[in-house]
């Protein structure tokens, strides 16, 4: 597959929709590398959800790559991010319920920001870093280090 362009603009919707793609067909440093564009094209109080979720998609790559420290220690940092994320958006959400405002984390979707099924794929992430601490690399199924970011049925 090519490089995905340094100036790539993309949404939310998109990014999520093309990341899980590439994360399925085994190709985190491209899913990591449309993560980033969409952290860097997108509003500022979604930084933290893109940036932890490209940084997981990093772990992933360090998993595939060989390289267990990298891999547990960005498979934890990411998902951390992304739960300072969720804890801010849950805050908002509170705050705008209160307020009499309706939004879509007060209606309990935070989780699922763009239809990502983003608490599964944190456990998935959580996971990996413990068996890979544990245990390390080699006895990793290839499947496991292909996590879906999508919601599917």
């Amino acid at each position: 597959m090519e490089r995905i362009p340094d100036d790539l603009v993309i949404g939310g919707d998109e990014a999520a929709v093309l990341a899980d793609q590439l994360l399925r067909d085994g190709r985190p440093f491209h899913a990591h590398e449309v993560l980033e564009a969409a952290w860097k094209s997108g509003p500022a109080q979604e930084r933290d959800l893109w940036q932890g979720l490209a940084q997981i998609a990093v772990g992933l790559t360090h998993a595939r790559r060989g390289n267990a420290r990298g891999a547990v220690t960005l498979l934890r940092r990411g998902a951390e991010r992304v739960r300072g994320y969720q804890a801010g958006a849950s805050a908002e959400a509170g705050a705008s319920a209160r307020a009499g405002a309706g939004s879509r984390s007060a209606a309990g979707q935070p989780a699922s920001p763009f239809g990502m099924n983003v608490a599964v794929f944190l456990a998935a992430a959580d996971d990996l870093a413990v068996r890979i601490e544990r245990d390390g690399l080699d006895d990793i199924p290839p499947a496991d280090l292909s996590p879906g970011l999508l919601a599917r049925g």
